[in-house]
């Protein structure tokens, strides 16, 4: 008898990890526009599904299964975050 966990799979994520980083790479290729899938595929609603997906992306077990996928999504969160930041500064700016 095995001590792993059936939800684990060999990557050290779980099949739901797995499916929404496999999701991630494919959602545009669905039918229905993104978040009609996301809330069919997963139950869950797009700001959730978002939150989920960028704890993910933070995990090396993450980086391991999909490493271009994860780099590319790290480095469009940095972007949105470096462009929130400069209108955030921007907005404060005294002339």
């Amino acid at each position: 008898m095995s001590d792993a966990n059936p939800m684990i799979a060999s990557s050290g994520l779980s099949e739901i990890d797995e499916r929404l980083l496999d999701f991630e790479a494919s959602w545009w290729s669905a039918t229905d526009n993104k978040e009609a899938a996301i809330l069919e595929r997963f139950g869950l609603s797009s700001p959730r599904y978002y939150q989920q997906l960028n704890a993910l992306i933070d995990r090396p077990e993450a980086l391991a299964y999909a490493p271009m996928l994860v780099k590319r999504l790290r480095r469009q969160r940095q972007r949105r975050q470096e462009q929130r930041s400069a209108r955030h500064l921007g907005a404060h700016s005294v002339i």
